[in-house]
């Protein structure tokens, strides 16, 4: 946080230091490994959407909200941006990624020149062989067993499922909501992460302006969506209560979650009480 504010990487964050002055229980529990020594990535590309890396995680144990049990996640080698979809099952990941690239070759008016997974049937298959054909695109597979060559979306996938782990624990939330949490740790990390050899935030590097980050909210934070029902009567009450769970990825709203209707509901009308979250985490940590 500090070197987003010191280097006036984004907009919306308050300009004074952060310090940390206590030990946060929830990212020692969802975070804690081993040290390491990873060796220093390579940067393979030179223009976003030239080299794009996929891999597919799941099924998870538990389902999500919606059904959906695997995650499939990409990253742009250069900016490190990255995209996260979420599926029932493997069969659905051929239909998802050739959408994805339609999609997105027309939003950044760029083409995708290479795209790297590992040996999965849900990439070695003859209908995405034959689009990639179709549209030039070169498709790269690692070894058997050899993860570290596509060591790039490995790694996206290790820094999301920790945070993502640490944002349930704080949270307390249910873990069907494990896929809301990812989006939103994804969410964020695309604006928050400083890319060394830029010193920029994968969101400037691929749109090619500083992410506004004023209306990041915390998850799971206690929230008051308005009540715009019709059938409320004068004396019912005007907002519901809610757990603020993301962002919606097609328009400006937020991503609420009722625990008592078992809803997820999307809104701009909303109040946030942040507090009484931080409080609780600051309380926990004194014990």
């Amino acid at each position: 946080i500090n070197d987003l504010v010191r280097n006036d990487l984004v907009a919306g964050l308050l300009k004074f230091k952060y310090h940390k002055e206590y030990l946060c229980p929830s990212c020692e529990q969802g975070q804690s490994k081993r040290a390491s020594h990873p060796p220093k990535p390579v940067l393979n590309s030179r223009q976003r959407l030239h080299l794009l890396h996929m891999d597919l995680c799941g099924p998870m144990r538990i389902a999500s909200i919606n059904g959906k049990r695997y995650i499939l996640v990409i990253v742009d080698d250069y900016s490190r941006y990255t995209w996260v979809h979420f599926l029932r099952s493997k069969d659905e990941a051929t239909e998802v990624i050739i959408t994805f690239l339609k999609r997105i070759t027309v939003l950044l008016q760029s083409p995708v020149i290479i795209i790297r997974t590992d040996n999965g049937t849900e990439f070695k298959n003859q209908v995405l062989k034959v689009y990639f054909d179709f549209v030039g695109i070169t498709h790269q597979m690692s070894s058997v067993r050899t993860p570290q060559q596509n060591r790039v979306v490995e790694r996206r996938n290790q820094m999301l499922v920790e945070a993502t782990r640490t944002m349930l624990i704080f949270s307390r939330a249910p873990l069907f909501l494990w896929a809301e949490a990812i989006a939103t740790a994804c969410f964020t990390q695309n604006r928050s992460i400083i890319h060394r050899r830029f010193n920029k935030t994968p969101y400037e590097l691929i749109n090619g302006r500083k992410p506004d980050i004023s209306f990041l909210h915390v998850f799971g934070a206690l929230c008051y969506p308005k009540n715009d029902r019709e059938d409320i009567g004068k004396l019912g009450a005007k907002g519901d209560t809610g757990f603020f769970i993301g962002y919606s990825a097609d328009s400006g709203a937020y991503r609420i979650y009722n625990r008592w209707k078992k809803k997820i509901m999307k809104t701009m009308n909303v109040s946030f009480d942040e507090l009484s979250v931080m409080a609780f985490e600051q309380r926990s940590s004194k014990l």
